[in-house]
């Protein structure tokens, strides 16, 4: 049986088909969503389906620009696509140039045709343990599990198709170096340490922490103090511990630019492979590598910043108090552990046996030691937020098998040996397929929505912009060709200028806030406007009241216009409103809200005689215009019904209740859609302007109207 065993572990034929079988299954499983959607029109531009992640349109449009030999846009350069991931921009961009496949078609599979090749360092992890078998089984797990599948499936194209793939294989080959020590180990771990910053630089920190235990673990190796039993003995040819440490050490100073840092490698390679320096000479080059890793690779800095980053909550303490965004954005808050479970591995008892598997493994194969920060990580998800839970995922996913086959050891029947695994991967993929099946996410925009933004891309310059919240920018960028202010990348202290332009009552104040932000932001080489505007943070900072009492003048004097300036009001941000009025609504010299604000999107559930019940609990009586909160009873002011037209137009009918009356309800018949809301927010911009359809001709014009959005242009 044992030969039997070498002889598989040595079948590079096998080898091969398992990692075919697994890479096909991943695809495979990841092409329900094409398919679950085929035929539905509205899913579909330009003969393809739409992407499902907002963020994937920054990369596209870089893209986009490079195959349209245009790459100076203010959005390129503003926002720097290139500079966050050259490598997915120029990977797009060839493979579209170099394949018949349209870039709509690009963008949509190729997430998961690069995510699906997981596989492979998986099932070579599995080789390397001496069990090809359940590297086999483990990337068929871990190619689809929850957290994996939902940030590589098709049509989320964005760096995290990278992300994982990439952090994996850098672990299998630091693992490599481990039980091998040689020379293809070192050039391997290199490679992929030098491209990871081009695909997806924010992953450094796990780079960092598992080269740093890496180094650990052989340094106790060369003490002694663990046994060298699994792994090769150094020899005069091997990479010892001390070039191990110089080698990588200077791959991963990131500061330092990367030809460069390739120079110092072979020259150091070189040296090492000499092997004229004795002992004492390389502890020495060790050390001062080391420390040079520290420095140039900026290690502290990027940890702690990144910790600090998702565990800071509210407004800012200093300076001006503007809200944080990482506060409302989903994926950066504490979540429960039958979720980190879950997303893990696809369910409570997946996650037991994964760390229960992991300890074991560790136990027996004492070098998967190094995979200790990728699980970490995905627990730290706990606090930190959804993101996390992926880099555990094939960590968790061979612990787990590997707990099966342990216990199929003590099997005396051979079939059942290897039939327990077989049968475990099996149950353990049933939850993550149910998962997958239901997981019907839809894309970004829909085709309606898609063909305002074409009008706007009619009507306007490369060079104008377009004031919209931040969730809708890079879509913006793609289909109109028109730059923002803020966007998924770009959310920070300007979040508190667009907000207050869509939730002020005042039209001047909204046109001129509008035309001074882009003037101002063009002008300061797009610095952030609220701090250049403001004088955030510095001595002679500013009132922001001040100035935004003066804007409300219709005679404030503006910097000259150097272009367009349109404002986006879409359907889709009405639930969200009240999340993006946050943001506006505060005194930044306090950081506290200057107003309770009021906005329940519902629908009607039940009609008693004119007496309407809502989804969210709240009861409408029509006839006498008052609402109940539960046992609390408040007088409505106007009760508005508005209903779109054919062409495009909004009609409006309003009933008057009580002059006193603090609240109105409007119905948006062509919806079917009630909102419960406070006055000051009925008179806000978004309200009047998209729901009602209502503006200052002398300061806004109508460009685009529609039932998903009406685009505005400033006349200033």
């Amino acid at each position: 049986m044992k030969s039997e065993n070498r002889n598989l572990e040595n079948n590079t034929t096998v080898l091969w088909l398992f990692m075919i079988v697994a890479y096909l299954f991943g695809m495979g499983v990841r092409m329900y969503w094409p398919m679950a959607f085929e035929g539905m029109p509205s899913m579909y531009h330009n003969g393809q389906l739409m992407i499902n992640t907002n963020d994937g349109y920054f990369f596209a449009t870089a893209a986009r620009d490079i195959l349209d030999g245009f790459v100076s846009t203010d959005a390129v350069r503003a926002h720097g696509a290139l500079s966050a991931s050259p490598g997915l921009v120029y990977l797009t961009t060839y493979a579209t140039k170099w394949t018949p496949f349209s870039l709509e078609s690009v963008i949509l599979y190729l997430p998961a045709i690069v995510s699906s090749l997981i596989v492979i360092p998986i099932v070579l992890t599995g080789r390397l343990l001496g069990n090809t078998l359940l590297g086999f089984l483990a990337a068929l797990l871990g190619s689809i599990a929850w957290s994996y599948y939902n940030r590589t499936m098709v049509g989320y194209y964005d760096t995290d198709m990278f992300s994982v793939l990439l952090q994996f294989t850098i672990f299998y080959s630091l693992l490599h170096v481990i039980y091998r020590k040689d020379l293809f180990s070192i050039v391997l771990a290199s490679f992929f340490i030098l491209i990871y910053p081009y695909f997806y630089p924010q992953g450094m920190t796990i780079v960092f922490a598992v080269f740093m235990v890496t180094v650990g673990y052989l340094f106790l190796e060369h003490l002694g103090v663990i046994s060298r039993e699994e792994t090769r003995a150094f020899n005069k040819k091997a990479i010892s511990l001390y070039g191990t440490t110089i080698l990588l050490s200077i791959v991963l100073m990131i500061t330092i630019p990367i030809s460069i840092r390739i120079v110092l490698f072979v020259l150091a390679f070189a040296i090492i492979m000499l092997d004229k320096l004795n002992e004492k000479q390389l502890q020495v080059f060790a050390v001062i590598a080391f420390v040079g890793f520290l420095w140039f690779g900026n290690v502290l800095a990027v940890i702690l910043g990144n910790v600090v980053g998702y565990l800071s909550r509210g407004v800012e303490s200093e300076g001006l108090h503007f809200y944080q965004v990482v506060q409302t954005v989903r994926e950066a808050g504490a979540i429960p552990l039958s979720t980190v479970a879950n997303r893990i591995s696809g369910s409570m008892i997946g996650l037991v046996l994964s760390l229960i598997g992991y300890v074991l493994l560790v136990i027996r194969h004492k070098p998967f030691i190094i995979a200790l920060p990728l699980i970490g990580v995905g627990l730290f998800s706990l606090v930190g937020g959804l993101r996390f839970t992926v880099y555990a995922v094939p960590v968790a996913a061979i612990s787990s098998l590997y707990l099966f086959f342990y216990i199929a050891e003590f099997m005396k029947n051979r079939l059942l040996k290897v039939a327990l695994p077989i049968l475990a991967v099996t149950v353990l993929l049933v939850p993550n397929i149910q998962h997958i099946i239901g997981y019907k996410v839809p894309t970004v925009l829909n085709a309606s929505e898609v063909k305002d933004l074409e009008q706007l891309k009619k009507i306007s310059t490369n060079k104008d912009y377009t004031l919209a919240w931040w969730d809708y920018g890079y879509p913006i960028w793609f289909y109109s060709n028109t730059n923002t202010l803020i966007d998924g990348g770009k959310h920070t202290y300007d979040n508190f200028i667009v907000s207050s332009i869509l939730q002020t009552s005042s039209p001047e104040l909204a046109a001129n806030l509008g035309r001074l932000a882009i003037e101002t932001y063009v002008d300061s080489n797009y610095s952030i406007v609220a701090t250049t505007l403001f004088k955030n943070g510095k001595k002679d900072q500013s009132d922001p009241n001040l100035l935004l009492t003066e804007l409300e003048n219709a005679d404030y004097k503006l910097p000259q216009k150097t272009r367009d300036v349109y404002l986006y009001l879409p359907y889709r941000m009405l639930n969200i409103f009240p999340t993006v009025a946050l943001f506006g609504n505060l005194d930044l010299t306090t950081g506290k809200a200057e107003r309770k604000i009021v906005f329940y999107p519902t629908r009607a559930i039940k009609n008693d005689k004119g007496i309407l019940q809502f989804s969210n609990g709240i009861v409408f009586d029509t006839k006498k215009g008052e609402l109940f909160f539960g046992k609390q009873k408040v007088p409505v002011k106007h009760f508005v019904v508005t209903q779109m037209t054919k062409e495009g137009k909004t009609q409006v009918q309003a009933q008057p209740y009580y002059a006193e009356g603090q609240y109105v309800v409007v119905f948006m018949k062509s919806y079917g859609q009630f909102i419960v809301m406070d006055g000051e927010t009925f008179n806000s911009m978004y309200v009047q302007m998209f729901i009602l359809g209502k503006y200052d001709k002398d300061l806004f014009e109508l460009v685009v109207s529609s039932p998903y959005s009406k685009i505005y242009k400033l006349k200033k």
